[in-house]
């Protein structure tokens, strides 16, 4: 029995695949003159810009994760939350559910993308890239979740799209269950439960 869901927010929330996807095109064109496909670029999904920029060569990362995060706000209209997801966290509200998120999104990137949804009143508890100094698929992150909120690993469960989500779970022994509407290749990631849309958290009560 669970008494804690504990949710990523990119991919799993809210979409913004296009949107971290296309700034990060224009950034890299700009900065190194080349450009990039969509689908080298997906790997960042899920990690701070800190850990994907080097991960691209970049070396001055505040830098460019701040020209990055400008390119952002124009992408903003492709972003939208996951169709039913809204009224899920509604009903886990009403069912007295612990919830929160752990991001890898730092607090500033989580007021300018996703605090104007106006799910944060459902989502008491958070954790972003900001409060641990190691992040996803390091178990750090959740395990600050559980500090903060008080919450039995035992009785928590984490929602993700990525591997990177499912390893920092495991690491943290908490259950994993995968948010399949924003994964790619879902068949690859290995989860207790993998969900198809987000009416299927509902399960869970």
């Amino acid at each position: 029995m669970y008494t804690c869901i504990i949710f990523d927010v990119d991919g799993t929330i809210i979409n913004t695949e296009k949107a971290v996807i296309g700034s990060l095109q224009k950034t890299l064109k700009e900065v190194t003159g080349r450009e990039y496909g969509h689908d080298e670029l997906t790997f960042v999904l899920g990690v701070p810009g800190s850990t994907a920029l080097p991960m691209l060569g970049i070396h001055n990362v505040d830098e460019i994760n701040d020209k990055w995060n400008g390119y952002m706000k124009e992408y903003y209209g492709d972003i939208h939350i996951y169709e039913g997801i809204d009224s899920v966290l509604k009903t886990l509200n009403e069912a007295k559910m612990m919830t929160g998120i752990v991001t890898s999104k730092t607090n500033q990137e989580l007021e300018e993308d996703f605090v104007p949804f106006g799910l944060m009143d459902l989502l008491p508890f958070r954790v972003t890239a900001d409060d641990t100094l190691k992040h996803k698929p390091n178990p750090e992150p959740i395990l600050k979740f559980l500090e903060l909120s008080g919450a039995n690993k035992s009785e928590a469960i984490y929602i993700g799209d990525t591997v990177y989500d499912r390893d920092c779970a495991a690491a943290a022994g908490v259950d994993f269950a995968l948010a399949a509407w924003g994964a790619h290749s879902p068949d690859e990631i290995e989860a207790r439960y993998k969900f198809n849309e987000p009416v299927d958290i509902l399960k869970l009560l």
